[in-house]
C-alpha cells in the first residue's frame, strides 16, 4: 500500500464526507493504494454514523471509535499502529488541511529519502491573539530547546516514512513533538514543507488557552526526556551526590569548629542552634532521596511495558 491517511478527529460530523471525497479524489487521480483511518476520539455528535455510512460505501475507509475523549495523541497513536501505507500523512478533519498537498508530500519521503516532512503554515486564518500569537512563541521555544529548526510543529499536515510511526510512542499530549521524538530514535531527515491553510468551514476550534500552557510543559518535559529519558540516572543521580556531599561536608565543618573550639576553651553555641546545621542536613535528606528517585526511575524503564493509555470501542474494516 502507498499511503495510509490517519484522520484524529473530535465532534467534526459536518466535514467528514466532505473531507473524504476530497482525499478519495486526490488519490485516485495520482493512481496510488491507499486507506484513510478515521481515530472517533469520544465524539458526542454523529461523526461516528458518518464513519460507518463511509466504511460501509468506501472499501479504503477505516474507523476506530475510542470509549471516550483521550486526546489527540492517543488517537494518533491507534491510527499509528493500524497505519500499513509506505508513507503516513496525518492531517485534521476540520477541512484547514488541504488533501492537494498529499502527492508533494509523497514523493518529498518516496524520492528525495525524507524520514518526515513537517507542514508549515506560513499563512494562518486563525484568530491573532487566541493562536497565532501563542503558536509563534510556543514554536520559538520549541526550536529553541529541541535544536529543529521547524516553523510549525503544532501542524496537523505531516508526511512519515512507515517505519517512523512504527517507532515513536505517543501519548499525554506529545503530538506536537513528533518530530523530536522521531530525531530522538535516530530519525534525523527531516524535513518541511509550506502548506495551504484554510479557514475553518464548519464548527468551532478546539484549541484554548489551557493546549497554550500544557505546550510549553510538555516542551519542558520532551526536552528532559529527551537527554535523559534512557538514563535518569545521571540527572537525579548527579545532583543527589552533589546536595549529599554539600550537606556532608558541611555537617563535618560544623562539628569541626565545635570540637575545635570546645577543646580551646572557647565559648561556642550548641549545633543545634547553628542554622547551617539545617541546612546540611536538608541537603543530605535531598541529595539522597534525588538518587533515589534516579535509581527507581532505572527500574522502571528496564521494567515498563508499552501498555496503551486509551480503550478501543469499535473497529471498522481492519
Amino acid at each position: 500500500m502507498d499511503i495510509s491517511v490517519v484522520i484524529p478527529l473530535l465532534n467534526e460530523e459536518e466535514s467528514l464526507d466532505e473531507l473524504y471525497n476530497w482525499i478519495a479524489k486526490v488519490m485516485q487521480s495520482n493512481c496510488y493504494l491507499y486507506e484513510v483511518i478515521f481515530i472517533d476520539d469520544g465524539s458526542t455528535d454523529a461523526s461516528w454514523k458518518t464513519i460507518e455510512k463511509l466504511a460501509k460505501e468506501h472499501e479504503p475507509v477505516k474507523g476506530i471509535r475510542f470509549q471516550k475523549n483521550y486526546g489527540k495523541s492517543q488517537a494518533l497513536d491507534a491510527g499509528f499502529e493500524m497505519a500499513k501505507g509506505a508513507v503516513v500523512i496525518t492531517m485534521d478533519a476540520d477541512l484547514q488541511d488541504n488533501p492537494e498537498e498529499i502527492p508533494e508530500l509523497y514523493n518529498l519521503i518516496i524520492k528525495e529519502d525524507f524520514d518526515l516532512i513537517s507542514g508549515w503554515k506560513k499563512k494562518r486564518y486563525d484568530n491573532v491573539v487566541t493562536k497565532n500569537i501563542p503558536s509563534k512563541l510556543f514554536n520559538a521555544a520549541a526550536r529553541k530547546t529541541s535544536g529543529l529548526k521547524l516553523h510549525d510543529f503544532n501542524c496537523g499536515l505531516k508526511a512519515y516514512k512507515n517505519e517512523v510511526i512504527k517507532s515513536v510512542k505517543v501519548s499525554g499530549e506529545m503530538h506536537r513533538y513528533i518530530p523530536v521524538l522521531a530525531k530522538n530514535e535516530g530519525f534525523t531527515k527531516i524535513g518541511e514543507k509550506v502548506v495551504q491553510h484554510q479557514a475553518r468551514k464548519y464548527g468551532e476550534t478546539k484549541f484554548g488557552m489551557d493546549r497554550f500552557v500544557n505546550g510549553f510543559l510538555d516542551l519542558i518535559t520532551i526536552s528532559f526526556l529527551s537527554k535523559f529519558g534512557k538514563r535518569p540516572m545521571h540527572f537525579f543521580g548527579l545532583w543527589g551526590t552533589f546536595m549529599f556531599l554539600f550537606g556532608t561536608t558541611t555537617a563535618f565543618y560544623i562539628g569541626a569548629v565545635k570540637l575545635y573550639k570546645v577543646f580551646n576553651g572557647i565559648k561556642t553555641i550548641l549545633v543545634t542552634d547553628n542554622p547551617w546545621f539545617y541546612i546540611a542536613l536538608t541537603s543530605m535528606i535531598l541529595g539522597t532521596l534525588l538518587f533515589l528517585a534516579g535509581f527507581i526511575g532505572e527500574l522502571i524503564i528496564k521494567t515498563k511495558t508499552n501498555e496503551k493509555h486509551y480503550s478501543i470501542k469499535e473497529k471498522l474494516n481492519f
